[in-house]
């Protein structure tokens, strides 16, 4: 994978605080071993999750939205106020 630590130029990934060297070396090989499908497919994955935990916020902190107020919220909270604006332009903008 280009731009991982070796020869490639810029970092992409960076060692957490707690995460050894070893087990981050580990990690980073084994994402080199995997096709592009397969680091795709991880990347399709850990968005997912992250959007899933994003609603599971938005509806833990606003338990009265139905499911077009999360989308809403969601949005807003993924691109920001002014596509949140563009998009709903005669609405007021939803607390993510």
């Amino acid at each position: 994978m280009p731009g991982l630590e070796a020869g490639g130029g810029c970092r992409l990934f960076s060692v957490e605080p707690d995460t050894t060297p070893e087990a981050h070396a580990f990690q980073i090989a084994a994402y080199r071993r995997m096709g592009s499908t397969a680091r795709s497919a991880i990347a399709f994955r850990l968005t997912a999750l992250a959007r899933q935990a994003a609603e599971s916020g938005i509806r833990a902190r606003h338990p009265d939205y139905d499911e077009r107020q999360v989308m809403r919220a969601l949005l807003r909270l993924r691109l920001g106020d002014e596509a949140a604006r563009a998009v709903w332009p005669d609405e007021e903008l939803v607390a993510p």
